[in-house]
């Protein structure tokens, strides 16, 4: 496998690759149908201003979050970009048949030949009832358990080479290798501890780390993926990206209000209340409890936000803390514009290219 695939190359005044994780937020007032046009503006944005790669997470039951099929997402936003590699961020494995993700990736593979990644993931990214009914059955620790036998079952069906007389050796994942020589999305582990951690390192396989909801597990994981690291035909040495959550905005202020939204939606979360992200004006009128504001200030102690200044040198204080060969930027608020415009002032920051 070409390992560009997976290497990204730093543009401009960036120490290392810039991309984006896209959770396809619905603010309120807001539309599904116009957070998934946010998104295809946002990918040609990435594009045109020399991101590496373009992410999109699998979440379910979620009201703000419009990303719970991302293989559809990915397909659309292969079809208004041409460059930029795409791919999820990820798949969260136990949900699915792993027959199901390999049909569904090679079909993205053959839409855009090199351009896709497959992030997996071993956490339902949901509520355990909502897991139940995704999976139609109670045994939820099961996928978990489980994880690296689906990881293997569907490495084995993108390779198209289950060995003779395993039940399998007869079915293959279309599109796929049976149809002739052809190349396969690279399999990236996404963890928030050291389960995964460990488990990429020891397959010799690329690590995304979810620095954005467990900042304090950052150093550790990576630390434990490369200490486990194995070369392998994917990587002679390892590679971590973290997601991070950042905003940029013209006002260090208007940042700072914007990124409130994004914490109140997280309370209301954790606490079995989801909805559309709340507006800036709902946020600054919450009446937070003491327990909420601890969560709250905790919360955007790990978000990175401010000027476009404020946030580039948020960010390599941030790599050169972790040593991370590549950020995965989230912009999480309320308007589409918003998140837009703080990819756009990112990019000016680091001197990345207008194409």
């Amino acid at each position: 496998m070409d390992v560009d695939a997976i290497r990204g190359t730093a543009a401009g005044t960036a120490p290392v690759p810039l991309s984006v994780l896209d959770l396809v937020t619905v603010g309120n007032g807001y539309t599904a149908n116009r957070a998934l046009r946010t998104s295809v503006e946002i990918s040609q944005l990435a594009e045109r201003r020399g991101f590496h790669r373009h992410w999109v997470a699998e979440h379910h039951s979620m009201p703000g979050v419009a990303s719970s099929a991302p293989a559809v997402i990915l397909a659309h936003l292969a079809a208004h970009t041409s460059r930029i590699r795409l791919g999820s961020g990820g798949v969260m494995l136990p949900n699915h048949a792993p027959l199901v993700i390999a049909e569904q990736f090679g079909t993205l593979e053959a839409m855009a030949p090199g351009r896709i990644d497959l992030g997996l993931g071993r956490a339902p990214g949901t509520d355990g009832a909502t897991a139940a009914a995704l999976r139609r059955t109670d045994r939820l620790n099961e996928g978990a358990e489980d994880f690296p036998q689906q990881l293997a079952e569907l490495t084995r069906f993108l390779d198209d080479d289950f060995p003779d007389g395993h039940p399998y050796a007869r079915i293959h994942a279309v599109p796929g290798p049976v149809q002739g020589p052809s190349a396969r999305p690279p399999i990236w582990l996404l963890g928030s501890s050291g389960f995964s951690a460990r488990l990429a390192g020891t397959l010799g396989l690329p690590f995304a780390f979810a620095h954005h909801f467990s900042a304090a597990n950052t150093v550790p994981a990576l630390d434990l993926y490369r200490d486990s690291f194995r070369p392998s035909a994917i990587l002679d040495a390892p590679y971590a990206l973290i997601g991070v959550s950042a905003l940029a905005a013209d006002d260090e202020k208007e940042a700072r209000r914007q990124t409130l939204t994004n914490a109140l939606s997280m309370v209301r979360l954790r606490t079995g209340r989801p909805g559309l992200v709340p507006t800036p004006e709902e946020a600054e009128s919450y009446q937070f409890s003491p327990l909420e504001r601890e969560f709250v200030d905790s919360w955007l102690s790990n978000v990175i936000s401010g000027t476009a200044g404020e946030v580039r040198a948020g960010l390599d204080d941030l790599q050169k803390r972790t040593g991370a060969d590549e950020l995965m930027i989230t912009a999480n608020a309320h308007g589409p514009e918003v998140r837009v415009r703080s990819y756009d002032l990112i990019a000016d920051a680091y001197g990345l290219p207008q194409s």
